[in-house]
């Protein structure tokens, strides 16, 4: 397990059974010397709506705020986060913008950049690559998950909570695991012929046909890349579950506590160190009728400002929960416990419901920040600092080598990363 393998070999009788919570004593050492680069996590949380602004925002910034309505179930994190005020990625278009939280890039001018709409998870999951069953998890909870895209622009497919809950813990047959091999083998194949005729083709290519032909090689690449991270997991046994899968379709409540659990034990078992997850709302959901894209367009009418508070407020909830789960967990990979490693974002590409685009709503939690303040960032259009610097700065604490990120000007200074 300790020597590298190429897309043409495979694991044999490399069957290994973890339970819960994962040991460092049963790690692979090539984890285990990686764990000595401290392994970091990263988690998404979101939703296509937005949030009620009046809520969310504190009155004043610096460090003794009153804690708004919407985030009062993080008081007792107070010293563990943080909330921004004015960060935006200066873009216009309503329901457009959503895709462009963790990039600042719309999908429609997404040729433009070098690695396109890439979004932040998609970028760790490439620098982790196969270190995790899973280089990435997106996922989402009555409501589609509409901001991962890779460096070629595709978006990443989400699961459902029984998916995610399969994913985990539920191996394939033999029979399926031999199928996917094949499967890899035959791509594998296609994949040679293809970069053989490709390197033939390209010489007789013009200039700005020889920049669309280098959009589909790397789509090729990306493909070959994917290859090689999964192979090696095609006969590792999954973890052992710690608990039954959880019922779906019980609501947004149950269902989101139940995916945030899940969140906590990929971590847990180390099948993953990086996940996005959109959350939406179910008629009936908190005592509520109606749709959640219907309470974002609320007029300030009593009765859908309510509705957002309960469903966003519960959203920051489970925010909350993630952190007690992590911060109760004990880290085997670096010491200390699961939260002090991790960097959970609480943000929508849209700021509320009424197609605003500014001030967006963004919370920072985890360990290695300097966090526990309300940011009042300058909020004038010359001064304005893009939110891709704060997405810069997430990908270079996890030791993402770059300088530039999206629409990034620089990292979000005054955010260092504690030792």
């Amino acid at each position: 397990m300790n020597t590298p393998h190429s897309r043409r070999q495979f694991l044999k009788n490399a069957g290994v059974v973890i339970t819960l919570p994962v040991m460092e004593s049963l790690l692979p050492r090539a984890v285990a010397k990686d764990a000595a680069k401290k392994t970091k996590r990263f988690v998404c949380l979101s939703n296509n709506y937005g949030v009620y602004p009046q809520a969310f925002f504190p009155a004043k910034g610096g460090r003794d705020y009153e804690m708004p309505p919407t985030l009062k179930a993080l008081e007792r994190y107070r010293a563990d986060f943080s909330v921004f005020s004015n960060l935006d990625h200066g873009l216009q278009g309503g329901h457009a913008c959503v895709p462009s939280l963790l990039s600042g890039v719309m999908p429609v001018v997404a040729p433009s950049f070098p690695e396109m709409n890439m979004s932040v998870d998609q970028k760790l999951a490439e620098h982790i690559g196969a270190a995790t069953r899973y280089p990435s998890m997106a996922l989402q909870v009555n409501d589609a998950n509409l901001i991962s895209f890779t460096r070629t622009g595709v978006q990443v497919p989400a699961m459902d909570l029984r998916a995610m809950y399969r994913a985990l813990f539920i191996d394939a047959d033999a029979k399926n695991r031999e199928a996917v091999r094949e499967r890899f083998a035959r791509h594998g194949s296609i994949l040679d012929v293809v970069m053989d005729e490709a390197k033939a083709v390209e010489k007789s290519l013009g200039r700005e046909d020889k920049a669309k032909f280098g959009e589909y090689l790397e789509a090729v690449r990306g493909l070959e890349r994917k290859i090689v991270q999964d192979e090696p997991w095609i006969d590792r046994a999954k973890p052992k579950a710690a608990v039954t899968e959880p019922p779906q379709g019980k609501g947004t409540e149950e269902d989101l506590k139940a995916m945030i659990e899940l969140i906590a034990l990929a971590m847990q078992t180390d099948s993953s160190r990086v996940f996005t997850l959109t959350s939406g709302f179910v008629n009936g959901d908190f005592g509520k009728s109606g749709g959640y894209h219907g309470f974002s367009h609320h007029g300030e009418r009593d009765a859908e400002v309510t509705a957002l508070k309960a469903i966003e407020g519960y959203q920051v909830a489970m925010m909350a929960h993630l952190i007690e789960l992590l911060k109760a967990q004990t880290d085997p990979l670096n010491g200390g416990t699961l939260f002090d490693h991790t960097t959970i974002l609480y943000g929508c590409g849209m700021a509320t419901g009424q197609h605003t685009t500014r001030n967006l709503p963004i919370l920072l939690a985890g360990g290695g920040f300097k966090l526990g303040e309300h940011r009042v960032l300058p909020e004038g259009k010359t001064e304005r600092l893009p939110a891709a610097n704060l997405m810069l700065s997430v990908l270079q604490s996890f030791g993402v080598e770059t300088d530039r990120f999206g629409t990034s000007t620089g990292t979000l200074r005054g955010l260092e990363w504690k030792a």
